[in-house]
Order: structure tokens, then C-alpha cells, then sequence
């Protein structure tokens, strides 16, 4: 029988861990850049956005497009993405997501770190039910450097007033995992549809979903 882990707190990624919205931001960066003739396929989204971070305006700066015309590309990227998240409803969630979180904060304190900026974050989670589970919450706009730099997942320790010792993550990105395993913190991967082909080398256990977290979280009824 497979033993329980018992940390104090779990850090959770968002977007490809809690709610299935990573092919709908997919999404909505293709079809606005698709506006200015850039074409966004899956392999230059997954090494822009979820390897190393750096997003895909520069693709629009190497076209001539200044830095106004970029921010209103980017703006217009977010009312899209707000869009397709709104049709999309409470099925934003990662399949039993709600009852997994709600058994875990009955255990476990319960953090979210994600790369995501503050709007399209609380655009996402409007009807997911999910926040209230949560006690630290650290968009973008809360650290400085993203990851995989190590400080949005120190941000969440020095918030939670844990060790990385006492903390699990729970991630779903290569840049994720080194993100975690640069603040010292243990970490579970859950790979989803994107990131399915990358390297998780250094992850303390890779997982099919959250019923398989689950299974390792909490004792057996």
C-alpha cells in the first residue's frame, strides 16, 4: 500500500495543474499574432512560453511593431484569452480538481504560484471554486523574476512562513520544476497536453493527473 506524504504546505502551479487553460492561451497568442503574419505553432509555443518564459513579442519588434502596437497586441491577446476562458466556464478545471483541492486543504495549507498576470488569473478562476481552498496566492505582479528563476516559489515560502523542507509543488512545465527545485522545494510533475514530450529530469515523481497526487497526499479511507 502506497504510503501518504505528509508535508506541511503544497505550492501548486495553475494553469496545466488546477485549470485546463494552457491550449486556450495557446490560443489566443496564435490568433493575435496571426493578425500581424506571425505564425505561433505548438513547438515554438512550447519553447517560448513554457520552456524559457519568454513570451513571443519579440517576434512582433523583429516586424517593425514598437512598443505601443505591442502593448495593444498584448491587450488585445487578453480580452481574447478572457473570451475563451468565459465561454469555457467551470470546465476551466482540471478533471476533479475542486474535490481534490477541498480533501487537500482539510490536511494541507495550499498556495498557488503562477506565472499569470492578476486579471486573466482572477478572469480564470471566477467560477472554477477553487481560491477559497488557497491561503497564499502569487500572481506575476507579486515577484519580480518568473520562472525558472527560483523567487516566485521563495515568495510563497517566506508568505507560508515555511522551510522548502516542508513544502511540496506541484508543477505541470520543465521551467517549473527548475523554478522549484532552484528554491530547494520537492516537486511532482503532472505533465498536460503541451508539456507531455519534455524532460522532467530532477522531478521527484512524475504523475498522470491530481487523483494520482491524491493517492500519495492523503491516507487511505
Amino acid at each position: 500500500m502506497m504510503q501518504a506524504m505528509s508535508p506541511a504546505a503544497i505550492l501548486f502551479d495553475n494553469d496545466g495543474v488546477l485549470v485546463d487553460t494552457e491550449a486556450l492561451y495557446f490560443r489566443a497568442n496564435r490568433e493575435i499574432l496571426a493578425t500581424i503574419g506571425v505564425t505561433l505553432d505548438e513547438t515554438a509555443y512550447l519553447e517560448l512560453f513554457l520552456r524559457t518564459g519568454r513570451g513571443a513579442w519579440h517576434l512582433a519588434q523583429e516586424l517593425g511593431h514598437g512598443a505601443a502596437a505591442i502593448r495593444a497586441l498584448r491587450l488585445a491577446r487578453d480580452r481574447r484569452y478572457v473570451e475563451l476562458v468565459a465561454a469555457a466556464g467551470a470546465s476551466v478545471r482540471m478533471p476533479r480538481a475542486l474535490e481534490i483541492v477541498a480533501a487537500l486543504a482539510r490536511r494541507y495549507r495550499l498556495a498557488i504560484v503562477t506565472s499569470a498576470e492578476p486579471e486573466p488569473f482572477a478572469r480564470t478562476h471566477a467560477g472554477t471554486g477553487l481560491l477559497p481552498y488557497f491561503d497564499v496566492v502569487l500572481t506575476r505582479d507579486c515577484y519580480r523574476n518568473s520562472k525558472p528563476d527560483p523567487e516566485p516559489y521563495l515568495c510563497a515560502l517566506e508568505r507560508l512562513g515555511l522551510t522548502a523542507a516542508q513544502c511540496l509543488v506541484i508543477e505541470d512545465s520543465r521551467r517549473g520544476l527548475q523554478a522549484a527545485r532552484a528554491a530547494g522545494i520537492a516537486c511532482w510533475v503532472i505533465p498536460s497536453g503541451l508539456t507531455a514530450g519534455e524532460s522532467f529530469e530532477g522531478a521527484d515523481a512524475i504523475l498522470p493527473d491530481l487523483d494520482a497526487a491524491a493517492a500519495r497526499l492523503l491516507p487511505p479511507c
